[in-house]
């Protein structure tokens, strides 16, 4: 059974929008990685027009939840995400976007989202 595309006349082509599992909300959780090093930068959403404004692009666009639109990694940080490739995971849920990140990947000014330490209990 595939998953129907929640977004009525999706630019991504069919067989890519078929595989895709989305949530309730038709997004896909994109983990960002630095192509050379295999540093985890960040982990942001996408749905089918973020998918297919990246790869069109080359230029890492995600949707923002909260905000409810569509952002450009850099466009207003000077911090860009240029794509190298897009994986998808084997169950077709998860995104993961390699990238040569320009300058810090996370809000706080960070080089990457995951530099909080360690969780223990």
């Amino acid at each position: 059974m595939t998953t129907p595309d929640p977004r009525p006349g999706s630019a991504l082509a069919p067989a890519l929008a078929d595989r895709l599992k989305r949530n309730a909300d038709g997004l896909v959780p994109a983990v960002v990685q630095q192509h050379d090093t295999g540093e985890v930068l960040m982990l942001a959403w996408m749905d089918d027009e973020a998918l297919h404004r990246t790869l069109a692009t080359g230029r890492a666009t995600y949707y923002s939840r909260s905000r409810q639109e569509y952002w450009v990694k850099g466009e207003t940080s000077g911090n860009p995400q240029r794509v190298v490739e897009v994986r998808l995971d084997c169950d077709g849920d998860t995104l993961l976007v390699k990238v040569d990140q320009v300058g810090v990947a996370c809000h706080t000014g960070a080089r990457t989202c995951f530099d909080d330490g360690l969780v223990d209990g």
